[in-house]
């Protein structure tokens, strides 16, 4: 498979998903003509190409039909985005993990100042937090400066954090890290 698959191929052909063998034929013709590099004005080798390779999965009934599943399974993914992205409490969630990593790296770093330290499987069970959600907000922190990445690999919170941290705790934790740049 070549990366023309990270591209959506019906798009790269400008016909629907549910479009026929013969549709599909006919906008491959016309694209190809219009794009072939010894077009003059209109050639584009690399747009050639791109339809080149879409129509090469797209002609063959296994290999559209193969193409069509991981299609569906990057469609309803890019879905679940737009659903995530439209739930009211998600930036309150995110905003209380963070402060819950902030936390437990306070304390941590508070009661064992020499090794600060916690490894990422220790942060998810002490937040609750899953892997893939926490890289985001481990991400995020680091980003701020408000935590690091020690020599070990585990993460500890910096001076920064401990300030966060304490400005945090002073608001009654109800303020969203978003808001302190």
């Amino acid at each position: 498979m070549s990366n023309v698959h990270n591209r959506d191929l019906y798009e790269v052909l400008e016909v629907s998903p549910n479009a026929s063998q013969e549709t599909i034929e006919r906008m491959f013709r016309y694209f190809a003509q219009r794009y072939h590099p010894d077009r003059g004005s209109t050639g584009d080798a690399a747009r050639f190409h791109q339809i080149v390779e879409a129509y090469g999965t797209l002609k063959e009934p296994e290999s559209r039909a193969a193409y069509d599943a991981s299609h569906k399974n990057n469609f309803d993914y890019h879905w679940s985005l737009v659903e995530e992205a439209g739930e009211n409490d998600n930036f309150d969630n995110d905003s209380l993990i963070q402060e819950r990593v902030l936390s437990v790296l306070y304390t941590k770093r508070k009661r064992d100042p020499r090794e600060p330290g916690l490894a990422l499987m220790q942060m998810e069970r002490l937040t609750g937090c899953p892997h893939e959600m926490l890289e985001f907000h481990l991400w995020y922190l680091r980003d701020k400066g408000w935590i690091m990445r020690m020599e070990d690999g585990s993460m500890a919170i910096t001076a920064d954090g401990v300030d966060q941290s304490l400005l945090l705790d002073r608001s009654g934790g109800t303020q969203k890290l978003i808001n302190q740049q």
